[in-house]
């Protein structure tokens, strides 16, 4: 349900809408509770780098993105990158 809400977000927002942008947070973050880290990091990612294009210094949602793609860089076992 999250991956639809984000296609139709993104279908009717444009990708890099803050509402698309949650949507895709709301997915990788799925992904990451089913397990699936690799995943999710490239999701997160993929959220923080369209954040940080359309928000600007220490906004509160890039830091949350980055919080997330650092959490899923933990839970592949890369401590030290984390």
């Amino acid at each position: 349900l999250h991956r639809q809400c984000w296609e139709a977000r993104k279908n009717t927002l444009g990708e890099m809408h803050p509402d698309t942008l949650d949507c895709l947070n709301n997915v990788a973050s799925a992904v990451c509770d089913q397990g699936n880290y690799a995943e999710a990091e490239m999701l997160h990612q993929q959220c923080l780098e369209a954040r940080e294009k359309t928000m600007y210094g220490m906004h509160p949602d890039i830091l949350a993105s980055l919080n997330n793609v650092a959490s899923a860089v933990h839970c592949q076992g890369n401590y030290a990158e984390a």
